[in-house]
């Protein structure tokens, strides 16, 4: 029997927009499931494993910029969204969760696949809604219509994120033969929409902020992560040109360029002792930065910090916050690049100074340091495409490209930093790929790579996959980390030794592999491994975590005695 509230939920959906479904199978869903594929202007893929669905539909929106529907079918399947749902919340990509329920009168009673899913992913969700079970009578019915819009708003609405529909479902649950799902119910109907104001910069406010921006002479500038945006990245570079602010970046910013400080992992820690570095005013936008030193160093300092956003929460990560400007970023930073102050040269080109002698030394420490991580990440950032989406898996996949910096104009970085942990970074990728003709290339580690395979078990195209897997056979990260690093419970406990490697999941899943153990292999691997092909492809990088550790900390050491010496 088809539900009159679900062929409203799916038509809503498709007049707002919404183009995408990832689907799970599942019998208390079917009815949602079959309404979505019937639908002749959503386009449906099944994914059977609902972490790596979840996953996927991230990867898919934050692309797309608009919310993709998820569907499962009742009790655990519902948790296994719980992972990318708390990810898409804290990057603040819209998702629209819909979840098959049993009635409210057989929860709590032993019914097979029945668990509490009301509410289920607060607080990590910006609304819940549970929709009614029956469209009799019809306030009912004006009821289900009313949640399906106000979710879609909700998600969509600047910081935009995941909202959740609870569905409890009566059987039956399929259509009788010769039913069809009426689509063209809601056609005179008005969706509800969320219109973005223009937060113009007000003459008052212009004048307060020239006032305020004169007490300063070292401003630093520090875009957190976000996409690539053009307008942006031009007026940065301006800011810096003229003197008016200096720029520090990592790589999950998209806004590094040739006159940012891209190298800051290696001497933000040391920075403090020299008064001449300290800022007086940091100026953010965007989500969050990656390095731990940065942020330490800026916590440890007696500045001002301003945000600027438009709308939502700020949460205050330096512990300085004494601003929050509600603006577009491009129209502050028109604004500064116009009436900003001049920022002390001193202070500009000691940041510079440092930051060049890590560009300058660290090609050449890896041009004679032994095979591995690093020396092979660099080969790879120079041989990337010059346009693309690249995918950075937590732990150290992410790292150390940052270490290494990486500035090419048309590459756009992703990396899942909502709640930096390592599921999902296959599925996210395979959900870019189904969004972008473009080369998607994920840089990867062994146990994130292996704790989500899943990410490969489906049905459907994804040739424009590139992967470089760094298999060093552990957690390679428990050995930069102090605490753990010199335990002897290291290697069992913490590392997690596994043996596994991607040939035969290669072969099983039709991808092209090729296995690198020396510089020369990995030039003849990457020979044409960017060129396009039907298969995905796979270059598994076999090293040693224990010598990677050391040669990372060895250049620690060498570029801090050289910026030491330069001193």
């Amino acid at each position: 029997m088809i539900l009159p509230q679900i062929s409203h939920l799916v038509s809503i959906c498709a007049k707002s927009g919404v183009t995408q479904a990832i689907l799970s199978p599942g019998s208390r869903c079917a009815p949602l499931s079959l309404a979505f594929i019937r639908h002749p202007n959503i386009h449906c893929r099944t994914i059977s494993d609902e972490r790596s669905a979840a996953f996927m539909a991230l990867g898919m929106a934050q692309q797309l910029n608009k919310p993709v529907v998820l569907v499962c079918t009742s009790g655990s399947a519902t948790l296994n969204y719980g992972p990318a749902i708390a990810e898409a919340f804290y990057q603040q990509i819209p998702l629209l969760i819909l979840t098959a329920d049993r009635p409210a009168e057989w929860i709590d009673q032993w019914d097979g696949q029945t668990i509490r899913q009301q509410d289920i992913y607060a607080p990590h969700i910006k609304g819940s809604f549970t929709f009614p079970d029956d469209a009799n009578p019809t306030d009912k019915l004006w009821h289900a219509k009313r949640i399906v819009k106000e979710a879609i708003v909700l998600a969509k609405a600047f910081p935009s994120g995941p909202v959740h529909i609870n569905i409890p479902l009566r059987e039956p649950f399929y259509p009788a033969p010769g039913e069809n799902y009426n689509f063209e119910i809601t056609d005179m109907e008005p969706v509800l929409d969320v219109e973005t104001g223009s937060y113009a910069l007000r003459e008052e406010v212009r004048q307060k902020l020239k006032n305020q921006l004169s007490g300063f002479k070292r401003i630093l500038l520090l875009p957190g992560q976000q996409k690539p945006n053009l307008k942006i990245k031009r007026l940065l570079e301006e800011i810096v040109q003229n003197q008016k602010g200096l720029l520090v970046t990592d790589v999950t910013s998209n806004m590094a360029q040739p006159l940012a400080i891209v190298h800051h992992d290696f001497f933000a820690a040391e920075v403090s002792k020299d008064k001449e570095m300290v800022p007086d005013l940091l100026i953010s936008f965007g989500k969050s930065i990656l390095s731990k030193s940065l942020k330490q160093f800026l916590r440890n300092c007696p500045i001002s910090h301003w945000h600027v956003q438009p709308e939502g929460s700020v949460p205050d990560p330096f512990q300085h916050l004494d601003q929050i400007i509600r603006l577009q970023p491009e129209i502050f930073l028109e604004f500064l690049l116009k009436e900003g102050p001049e920022i002390d040269p001193v202070f500009g080109q000691a940041w510079n100074d440092k930051n060049e002698i890590v560009k300058t030394q660290l090609p050449q420490m890896l041009n004679g340091a032994p095979f591995g991580e690093l020396k092979s990440l660099l080969h790879i950032l120079h041989a990337l495409p010059a346009a693309g989406k690249v995918h950075l898996a937590n732990s150290m996949a992410v790292r150390n490209v940052n270490f290494l910096g990486l500035s090419q104009d048309k590459i756009e970085i992703i990396c899942n930093r909502g709640t930096s942990g390592i599921d999902g970074s296959n599925s996210t990728a395979v959900g870019c790929t189904f969004t972008t003709k473009e080369l998607v290339t994920l840089i990867t580690g062994d146990l994130a790579f292996f704790y989500d395979r899943n990410a490969f078990w489906h049905q459907y195209n994804m040739s424009n996959l590139r992967i470089i897997l760094f298999n060093n056979h552990g957690g390679g990260i428990f050995r930069m980390i102090d605490g753990p690093s010199n335990l002897p419970e290291l290697e069992e406990y913490f590392e997690t030794r596994q043996r596994l490697n991607a040939r035969l999941m290669a072969r099983e899943m039709g991808f092209e592999y090729t296995l690198v153990k020396s510089m020369p292999g990995l030039k003849k691997g990457l020979a044409d491994f960017f060129q396009d092909s039907i298969k995905p492809k796979i270059i598994e990088i076999e090293s040693s975590s224990e010598l990677n550790s050391r040669v990372l900390k060895s250049f620690r050491r060498k570029i801090k005695a050289r910026i030491s010496k330069k001193e």
